[in-house]
């Protein structure tokens, strides 16, 4: 492994409260539908949206999607977005490219077009949205696209691999922290992170995965979930991975929703 370390799977597993086994099972359960993707889709989208400040309201966006009542377009608008991002994800495999072209999608109407799906070129300072307190320095721009190349590596490296259950919600939300650091486009990331999260349990554990209601569970623990990032540190070459297991116990939590 490149970037994502395994000598914390120990820790993780042994203060894992959940049942992840018979929890994915309560999954199985429900039928898989286009009707329900919409609906468990359209609670994710929303949820992630939210986390990045966007106002319209869950229940609203729900009706939207599922009994096409509509709103004011800078309401669904970048949400709509993001829902695309999600609907090319599930007719697509995990790969660089179907993911790039993921954030093309979620970021229509939050970037220009020359920097949909590209990596920044500049420093960035992340910010936390309810607060506007600096959270952490991202990635320097000089290193994003190699330590991009070294999680794409991982990541395709883990999909070829048998992991237990246990395994893959690890590694699933390890991704979405290293990826959060990287911070690697413009604007779009905390959106693209959660996507790439779900994306990876569904390709581990199947279709059902897109059930796993996690972007609702970080909406509804926002501030839990910008502390427990803030955990590790603020400078990127001095961030504590040791100190990781808070925000990677949230989504194994999020199946109890």
């Amino acid at each position: 492994m490149q970037i994502l370390f395994q000598q914390y799977f120990k820790d993780y597993v042994n203060s894992l409260q959940i049942d992840l086994q018979h929890a994915m099972q309560q999954l199985h359960e429900i039928e898989l539908t286009p009707q329900t993707f919409t609906f468990y889709t359209s609670v994710a989208v929303i949820a992630s949206s939210k986390i990045e400040g966007e106002v319209m309201e869950v229940d609203s966006y729900i009706k939207h999607k599922t009994q096409n009542i509509e709103y004011l377009p800078e309401l669904t608008q970048k949400p709509n977005d993001l829902f695309e991002a999600y609907t090319f994800a599930k007719k697509n495999k995990l790969n660089k490219d179907n993911f790039l072209h993921c954030h093309v999608l979620l970021s229509k109407h939050l970037l220009p077009e020359k920097w949909r799906g590209k990596y920044r070129q500049n420093e960035m300072v992340v910010m936390e949205h309810n607060t506007g307190k600096i959270q952490f320095e991202a990635a320097p721009f000089s290193i994003i696209h190699t330590e991009m190349e070294k999680l794409w590596n991982d990541v395709e490296m883990l999909i070829t691999e048998k992991l237990t259950t246990e395994a893959i919600f690890y590694y699933a939300a390890f991704i979405h922290l290293v990826f959060v650091n990287i911070h690697p486009f413009n604007d779009g990331n905390g959106r693209a992170a959660r996507l790439l999260e779900k994306w990876f349990l569904v390709t581990m554990l199947g279709e059902e995965a897109w059930y796993i209601q996690s972007e609702k569970y970080y909406y509804q623990h926002v501030n839990e979930y910008y502390k427990n990032l803030n955990r590790l540190g603020i400078f990127y070459d001095q961030l504590n991975y040791a100190n990781a297991n808070n925000f990677l116990q949230m989504l194994p939590q999020s199946l109890v929703v």
